[in-house]
């Protein structure tokens, strides 16, 4: 049977996911309703549930909205996400398996190739790529608890990242810093891999000012 609440829990992660679904944006409750064929009751306790990750906020009146920062929450998140994404880094290259150091290798190829074939063209192509690179490390950390926690977390940012990558260079240095993490974690480096891990998710010359700016 099919779960209501799960299904609009699901639509509006994965248009945050994509980009459909933009911090400050509002969330169209009447298209979800018709859309998924449900009643009102799952939409609201879907939306408790976002809220309370996070993740969305509710106005009185108002509905609701996907969560936008200010600068100080903005840096606050980013912040703990470097560890979290850090703490992947660090166990993904003590725990590594031969599978999972092949996936890592192929995200870092697939970045690699797109770096030198679009250079700073097409951004959105290299930020999915950018996630599966880093869903690669987060999987071979094996802990489950860990991905929810980097993933919940990720999704705060995502639109942020996704922006990021719009100015020009940002693409060449990722991919690089790809190689170069990889290249930790496959030589076991645990300390070294975390280090750089917590380095690359930070945003370096782009501010996080120019990033909240860019998506008001």
């Amino acid at each position: 049977m099919n779960n209501p609440q799960k299904s609009v829990t699901e639509t509006i992660l994965h248009q945050i996911d994509t980009g459909a679904l933009n911090p400050g944006d509002l969330i169209d409750e009447d298209a979800l309703i018709e859309t998924l064929g449900i009643s009102r009751t799952p939409l609201r306790e879907a939306l408790i549930k976002l809220e309370a990750h996070g993740l969305i906020q509710r106005q009185p009146r108002k509905g609701a909205y996907v969560f936008r920062p200010t600068i100080e929450e903005f840096l606050g998140i980013l912040e703990v996400h470097a560890g979290l994404e850090g703490q992947a880094a660090g166990l993904a290259a003590r725990r590594l398996s031969a599978a999972s150091g092949n996936a890592i290798e192929a995200a870092v190829a697939a970045c690699k190739a797109h770096s030198d074939a679009k250079a700073d063209g097409d951004p959105n192509g290299y930020y999915q790529l950018n996630l599966t690179f880093h869903a690669a490390i987060v999987d071979a950390a094996g802990n489950p608890f860990l991905t929810d926690l980097v993933k919940s977390n990720a999704r705060k940012l995502m639109a942020y990242y996704r922006a990021r990558y719009q100015y020009k260079g940002t693409i060449a240095t990722s991919a690089q810093e790809h190689a170069d993490i990889a290249q930790l974690i496959l030589d076991r480096q645990s300390a070294e891999a975390e280090a750089a891990m917590q380095t690359h998710v930070q945003f370096g010359h782009v501010t996080a000012m120019d990033l909240l700016t860019a998506l008001s």
